[in-house]
Parts: structure tokens; C-alpha cells; sequence
């Protein structure tokens, strides 16, 4: 069966899909950044049901600075479930930062139970660089002034055999991800909170689009309510393959 991702632009890169949880306001924390975490355990619970599907679980640098967070896939039960599909008991983790300023004492490296990748600029501070690749299993480096992220995608696919990459933010990677065509499925939690705040983050923020001719187009694929939550699932227009989980 071909692969539904050979016939992408430049060659074959992971199915990427976004994970995202937000208040009925379109916000994923306080102004502050002090809360940003507000779903239900169902919520929790459809985050690792996702990572059981993936291959590797990707975060940018100021969701790991600020959260403890470890990308993990979640306990015995998935970790069982992800042997079931085929895939490796854990995930591999990925860490964007273009300009390689995540904290090496970030929570993620106290725990080693998975490679840790990281996705950063060529033109990176060589010393941070450095720093890092102490802590990393591999680094993967493109682009100049900006990241070359459909570079880098296609590079975890070519070094790591990364087939399923599921994006958990911030915003920033987000909206660098939709900009550059390289979002394939968005699963987005519409939680019962308001938090408000112009300086609140959204799912999607950066550089974001100026025109309308230029915003990130996606097509309702499935709505579910559960509880007081609305769980949908969002495609890119013309996707018709999804890779199955297995590797």
C-alpha cells in the first residue's frame, strides 16, 4: 500500500498531529502563564490515548521550561496498549527550540526513559548548542535565522523512522507548524473556563496570519460532547490516508 505521506512536497515527513486543550475564550493558560492546565481527567486521559498512536511526542522549549513536564506515554496501560499496535513501549520525545535556549535542567531530562531529541537552527549559539547536545540523544539542525521545521520533520522521518509525530504546543510551534502546511490533524478540548486576557496565550500564536488568503484551512472531522467538554478533531482539506499507528 503506498505511503500516504510519499506524495507530500519534498519528499515524505510524519503524519503530524496537534493536541490541544482550551477555555471557551480560545485560551491554553492565564496571562501569566500560571495555569495551564484546566481539562477534566478525560481530557488527560484522551492526551495519552493520542501518545499511545505516535511514534514521538513533540514540545517547543517554553512549554518545557515553564510546565514538569516529560512526554511520557503515560503508564503501564498504554505503554501495553502502544506494544499492542506495534510500536516501541515509549515514545520518543522531541524538543523545539531554534535557537537552543531550553533550560538543561529542564524537568524533561530527569528522567531517561526515552531518546530526547532536539529540532534547533543551524546558526544556534554554538554554545548552547553544546550545552545541549550533552543532554540530548540527537540533534537535529536546520535552517538559518529561522527553523526549518519541514526540514527537520522529514529528518526525524529519515534518522529516527518517525511516521506519527503528535505536537502538545505551545503556541508559538503551533503556529509555526500550520503556517508552513505541516499540520495534517488538529484534536482540540473545548474546556467550560473563561479566562480572558489579552495577553492570555491561544493555540495558535507567533507570527499568525495577516490576511485571510493566508490562514490555516481545516475541515470537521468528528465532534463528541463528553461532560461538560467538547472533544473535535479537525483535518487538513484533501486528506483522505491517516497512517495507522504502527510503525
Amino acid at each position: 500500500m503506498m505511503d500516504p505521506m510519499s506524495s507530500l512536497p519534498h519528499g515524505p515527513r510524519p503524519f503530524v498531529f496537534v493536541n490541544m486543550a482550551m477555555t471557551a475564550d480560545g485560551k491554553i493558560a492565564t496571562a501569566n502563564r500560571r495555569v495551564s492546565s484546566f481539562g477534566s481527567p478525560r481530557d488527560q486521559r484522551h492526551l495519552y490515548e493520542l501518545r499511545a498512536r505516535a511514534d514521538a511526542v513533540m514540545a517547543g522549549a517554553r512549554t518545557l521550561d515553564s510546565n514538569p513536564v516529560f512526554l511520557g506515554p503515560g503508564g503501564r496501560e498504554f505503554q501495553r496498549l502502544r506494544l499492542r499496535r506495534g510500536l516501541a513501549e515509549y515514545n520518543l520525545r522531541v524538543i523545539v527550540s531554534g535557537s537552543a535556549t531550553v533550560n538543561p535542567r529542564a524537568s524533561l531530562f530527569q528522567r531517561r526513559f526515552s531518546p530526547i531529541l532536539l529540532l534547533a537552527r543551524e546558526d544556534a549559539a554554538p554554545a548552547r548548542l553544546e550545552r545541549l547536545r550533552e543532554q540530548v540523544d540527537d540533534l537535529l539542525l536546520h535552517g538559518r535565522g529561522e527553523l526549518d521545521l519541514a526540514a527537520a520533520l522529514r529528518d526525524l522521518r529519515n534518522r529516527w523512522g518517525v511516521r506519527r509525530l503528535l505536537c502538545e504546543g505551545g503556541g508559538d510551534l503551533n503556529d509555526a507548524l500550520f503556517r508552513a502546511g505541516l499540520v495534517d490533524e488538529l484534536h482540540l478540548t473545548v474546556c467550560p473556563r473563561l479566562f480572558g486576557g489579552r495577553a492570555a496565550p491561544t493555540i495558535a500564536g507567533g507570527t499568525g496570519a495577516t490576511r485571510l488568503a493566508d490562514a490555516a484551512r481545516l475541515r470537521l472531522h468528528s465532534l463528541k460532547r463528553m461532560g461538560e467538554e467538547l472533544f473535535l478533531v479537525y483535518r487538513r482539506p484533501g486528506l483522505r490516508n491517516v497512517p495507522a499507528s504502527r510503525s
